[in-house]
């Protein structure tokens, strides 16, 4: 059957409402609450609200309608009846199934002692029953945490982490409500069930998944819970939703009234299981709220007699300001005389400015008639330097007569040869006819000495001085193949120490440079370490000093600039080395425009040591170096630089020539550049400077390396700071490996040499010896050979043939001789000539280089003088310029007059009439100066202006009437709103006179199953709930009330039990559970109170009830709505707990 939903609405409203609903729902089915008349409430005794009553006094309405006991039985006379009727009606209707709002399974894992328990409830009457220590009472712990209650509610821990499973890392509840039915709530996300998840581990993490039936994540809020618990009326903080196991034992056990009222312990029972308390509460702070703006509106209403009083002060002071009217009109009038005057001022300043424009403008032609003239000289001082340029180009060139002089000179120097080897043969001739001479002198003389011994010689000497001689000429033989075969071996060993000794010294010269690379990386590295907190660690000492010096000191010229280093960039690394030597010296040069700061500078550079830094003096003067330039395919030092700095750029083009010095890749590539440019100065990579004249020829000289650790080589590189730190330490182990196999190598070929050497010492002691040998048998010999010469006579015939053949050989030498005078005769003839012919074509050199002289002299002379004719026609042109210049500024400040003039004029005829003949505006300044002046006086004594008096009465009376609108607005608002809250508090208590009257019919009912008889007695104003219960045997014997207190265990638990289900049928949440109700009773209270907890669960409309006893449940007469869950013996370890489905 349908319900009607009746709620206490409250005019503070929190939108952030937790799970516990603002709204109370009574369970009436198609009855109505009978409506009592409104009776106008009472304030405690304060105040007596009647609808007009003011803001004086304090509003205290929290008691109002505490009318007493004959209100209260006038009241239940009024209303029981009704009550009771429908009570008698419900026991004979079966509730119905509730569609939204109540649990179809729950699943658990590692929650609490349970690894994993899951089962499905039914939707009205479930009995969960199971031996303690079974895990009965996790069920609803597990429902109160996964629904956003608070943990302490469950009496079970003070913390998510003391219900997770001993052993394990995180715990989970999983609860399905049903959501279906015209109130379901997002039937079109969620679907006909809401499967709410809760994780939560040891380290105090906890999340929420709430998603639909087919398991898609609709959101992981809390707030999302919030409102699916308020929209459903689900409040498991609520001590009478769910009532835990602690708590039902507290609750049993209550022996004092007001704890039964608002429970002492939290949460309270009556007050907070109807949500009275709350409304309360929030009448309460509704009531503060209402007493603070009535104390702010009586302050704000004790300000209004000091408005006033401002008002009517403001008011004098303006009434006695506006006598000073009169003489404010006569300043107004000086005011248009004055703006008149400047008028003509401006007229005759515009006038002024025009007659300078003219003056200025009449000096134009003048000086335009002087840029002609020095135009005409330029252009016939480049005709003239274009003429002596064709000459200078007809003149042609003498290569033709270079080359015939080198011809010449190679003809002259070859007969010169042969002249001087003429010289040679003409001595060797004389040499051999002297010689030929003496040996036929000595023939001469051995015929006569060979006739006069032929006549003594025997054969029998000769003989013997021949055997003689053959021993000895074989004992010199091997003495001479002794000596022969040491001196080669020695010849040997020596080849072997020469190429020991160039191979020692290649690998000293390999150590050597690679010791000299070592202390070079060193010097580098550390260099690059300085730079890390240095950049400008490669330009000099103690540089960034220097430059913050630079910045502070005063100087005749411009600050100066440097190093011009920190201006320029290279481009490309290919011509890093060439430009470091080449450059190297500028990049920390600094620059100056005045020569007197010259001084300065060098001492602060030597102040720091820095003597190599060179100082620059250069006026700034941008002028245009394109005209220098070669064509743009060709590699320049300008064009594979980047300068930032126009001024450095400059100073390096004067310095350098950088934008005409070329770069090439080698010598030949150089010269072929400048052969096609004519002239010029080109660098190369392999270190040459190559230079082609204008007048032919060029040259080519070896430049200079830099040394090795020389600062420079940190300029110009394209890496940073710590990639070239890495390279420079690459380098070191490099060059140390190279270093240490260098010595190696060094040693072992100094240890040969030594061992070789030795060896050497030793052959020439064997060379000596052999040599005395031979030294020996030669001089056996020779003796022999003279002996043998003597004793044996020679032939007469003999000697004389020898005779002849050497007189005949001297005649062939003088043939010879005269031969060679003859041809020596030719050849200086020959000579002579060609000196004649060289005189000649160097007398055709000298002539042409003169003439070519004197026409390049002229030629110099002519371009200065077209220098000079440019230089003139540039001064000319610029100030022309400047004067132009000069007649534009004075023609734009006549017209910037003129439009003021105009403005001026404009801006005054709105302001007033002309004002014929104004005097001068310095006149006219003083005279208002004097009455203003006077105003002021005025104005000081009355403390304002008269424009600030009017502000201030219209903003005094703006504050007075804002004031009073304002008090009147919040009063009546303050009043309506208390109004509203005396209205709402006279519902709240006619709500709890229906509450608390139908929990006692309704106890007395329930109490009636057992045959007793009882009664709730509630006092409101002393906030206590009494229960009074007489059993059917003292209606017998003692016929008055028993106190609960004095009842056995379990008539108390039934007469507790009768009272919770008479409040339960005063709360609205679909949810009903209780743990372990029946632990105080006997048998037979037992029974009768499952019997009535049974018949009241089914007579309740869409409720479900949960409800768990570790009692049997054979002796309970179970219907088809009931279903009972077994919980398995406890076991701890044990993986789905089983359970038992109810039985019909």
């Amino acid at each position: 059957m349908a319900k009607r939903r009746v709620a206490v609405d409250s005019d503070d409203e929190d939108p952030q409402s937790s799970q516990v609903s603002k709204r109370a729902k009574t369970e009436d089915n198609d009855r109505q609450v009978q409506q009592t008349p409104e009776k106008k409430p009472k304030t405690n005794g304060k105040i007596k609200d009647d609808g007009n009553s003011s803001d004086e006094g304090e509003v205290d309405v929290r008691d109002a309608n505490e009318e007493g006991e004959e209100f209260e039985k006038r009241f239940e006379e009024e209303n029981g009846d009704a009550i009771r009727r429908r009570l008698e009606a419900r026991s004979q209707v079966v509730g119905g199934i509730a569609e939204h709002g109540i649990i179809e399974c729950i699943e658990m894992t590692n929650f609490m002692c349970h690894p994993r328990l899951k089962f499905t409830f039914g939707p009205q009457i479930n009995f969960i029953i199971g031996h303690n220590g079974s895990g009965k009472s996790a069920v609803l712990s597990a429902i109160t945490i996964a629904l956003g209650g608070k943990t302490i509610s469950t009496g079970r821990g003070s913390g998510l982490k003391s219900f997770i499973r001993e052993g394990q890392n995180k715990a989970e509840v999983t609860i399905t409500l049903k959501n279906q039915g015209e109130e379901a709530y997002r039937p079109n996300d969620y679907g006909k069930s809401i499967v709410i998840t809760r994780t939560f581990t040891r380290q105090g993490a906890s999340s929420w998944s709430i998603k639909s039936k087919d398991g898609k994540k609709i959101s992981d809020k809390r707030d999302e819970l919030a409102a699916i618990c308020d929209h459903m009326n689900i409040q498991v903080d609520n001590p009478l939703n769910v009532l835990t196991q602690d708590a039902a034992r507290q609750f049993l056990s209550a022996s004092h009234p007001s704890d039964k009222y608002k429970a002492r312990f939290s949460p309270q029972f009556f007050l907070r299981g109807t949500q009275l308390s709350q409304l309360s509460e929030e009448y309460d702070q509704c009531l503060a709220q209402v007493n603070q703006a009535r104390k702010i509106l009586h302050q704000k209403k004790q300000a209004l007699p000091e408005l006033r009083a401002t008002l009517k002060e403001a008011t004098v002071r303006f009434e006695e300001a506006s006598k000073a009217r009169e003489q404010r009109h006569k300043a107004d009038e000086l005011k248009k005389e004055l703006a008149w005057a400047h008028v003509a001022a401006k007229q005759h300043e515009m006038e002024a400015k025009f007659r300078e424009v003219a003056k200025a403008q009449q000096r134009l032609p003048k000086i335009q008639d002087k840029v002609t003239h020095a135009e005409a000289q330029f252009q016939l001082a480049s005709a003239e330097v274009e003429r002596y340029e064709r000459e200078f180009a007809d003149l042609g060139n003498i290569d033709h007569l270079n080359q015939k002089a080198k011809e010449l000179q190679d003809n002259i120097r070859i007969n010169k040869n042969s002249l001087n080897q003429f010289k040679n043969d003409e001595r060797d001739m004389n040499a051999s006819l002297n010689a030929l001479d003496k040996a036929i002198q000595e023939y001469n003389i051995k015929i006569v000495e060979e006739t006069r011994r032929m006549e003594t010689h025997t054969l029998a000497r000769r003989e013997e001085l021949n055997r003689s001689l053959e021993e000895a000429k074989q004992a010199v033989a091997a003495a001479e193949h002794a000596h022969r075969t040491v001196c080669d071996e020695k010849r040997t060993k020596q080849t072997a120490t020469e190429e020991c000794k160039e191979k020692g010294m290649a690998a000293q010269n390999q150590a050597k440079q690679a010791q000299e690379r070592i202390q070079e990386c060193n010097t580098m590295i550390n260099r690059c370490k300085e730079r890390e907190d240095n950049v400008l660690a490669p330009y000099g000492r103690d540089m960034k000093r220097i430059l913050e010096q630079i910045k502070q000191m005063r100087w005749y010229g411009d600050t100066p600039i440097g190093p011009l280093g920190l201006h320029v960039r290279l481009k490309d690394q290919r011509w890093a080395s060439l430009l470091r030597s080449q450059l190297g010296t500028l990049m920390s040069a600094f620059a100056c425009t005045d020569p007197r700061d010259r001084p300065q500078l060098k001492r602060l550079f030597d102040q720091t040591r820095n003597h190599h830094i060179n100082i620059i003096i250069s006026e700034r003067d941008e002028f245009d170096y394109s005209s220098g330039e070669p064509p743009a395919n060709v590699l320049t030092v300008l064009r594979a630089l980047e300068i930032s700095d126009p001024y450095v750029l400059r100073i390096l083009i004067n310095q350098s020539n950088i934008e005409r010095t070329v770069l090439a890749p080698n010598r030949k590539a150089g010269d072929d550049i400048l052969v096609g440019l004519r002239s010029g100065v080109a660098w190369t990579a392999d270190f040459m400077r190559v230079t082609r004249y204008n007048e032919g020829g060029g040259s080519s000289i070896k430049l200079n390396r830099i040394a090795p650790g020389d600062p420079r080589h940190m300029l110009f590189t394209a890496n940073d700071n710590a990639t070239e730190l890495r390279d420079w330490l690459e380098k070191l182990k490099v060059a140390e490996t190279t270093y240490q196999s260098a010595s190696a190598e060094c040693k072992r070929l100094a240890e040969m040499y030594n061992a070789i050497t030795q060896q050497i010492r030793t052959l020439d002691q064997r060379e000596r010896e052999a040599f005395a040998n031979l030294r020996k048998f030669k001089t056996t010999h020779s003796q022999l050979q003279d002996e043998a010469n003597e004793e044996m006579p020679a032939g007469v015939t003999h000697l004389q043939t020898a005779k002849e053949e050497a007189e005949g050989e001297k005649k062939l030498v003088l043939q010879q001789f005269e031969d060679l005078a003859f041809r020596k005769t030719a050849v200086n003839g020959a000579q002579n000539e060609l000196l004649t012919e060289l005189n000649q074509v160097k007398k055709q050199i000298r002539t042409f280089e003169e003439t070519r002289g004197l026409i390049t002299a002229k030629v110099e002379e002519a371009v200065t003088n077209r220098l000079d004719a440019q230089k003139n026609r540039n001064h000319y042109t610029k100030k022309l310029e400047d004067e132009q210049r000069i007649v534009n500024d004075l023609e734009a400040v006549a017209n910037t007059l003129q439009q003021e003039f105009t403005d001026w004029t404009a801006r005054a005829q709105e302001y007033c009439d002309p004002v014929e003949n104004p005097r001068e505006v310095a006149v006219v300044q003083r005279q208002l100066e004097s009455v203003q002046t006077a105003l002021k006086e005025r104005e000081r004594r009355q403390g304002a202006t008269v424009e600030q008096m009017t502000i201030e009465v219209n903003k005094a009376k703006a504050d007075l009437d804002s004031a009073e609108h304002d008090l009147r607005t919040c009063s009546a608002l303050n009043n309506t709103i208390k109004k509203s809250l005396v209205l709402r508090l006279d519902r709240w208590h006619e709500f709890r006179r229906h509450i608390a009257l139908r929990c006692k019919l309704v106890f007395q009912y329930h109490l009636s199953n057992r045959g007793y008889y009882g009664k709730v007695l509630f006092d409101h104003v002393n906030q206590t709930l009494q229960l009074k219960v007489q059993t059917d045997d003292q209606a017998a014997t003692q016929g008055r009330d028993k106190d609960p207190r004095s009842l056995s265990g379990g008539e108390k638990s039934f007469s507790t039990i009768c009272l919770l289900l008479s409040l339960w049928d005063s709360i609205g949440c679909p949810l009903r559970c209780l743990d372990e109700f029946d632990v105080f009773m006997d048998a037979v209270n037992r029974r009768i109170s499952m019997r009535m907890m049974i018949d009241t669960a089914n007579a309740s409309d869409k409720k479900q009830y949960i409800l768990i006893t570790p009692q049997e449940m054979g002796s309970a007469s179970l219907g088809p709505t009931v279903r009972v869950h077994r919980m398995s013996d406890p076991e701890r370890g044990q993986g789905i707990l089983a359970f038992g489905n109810a039985s019909a």
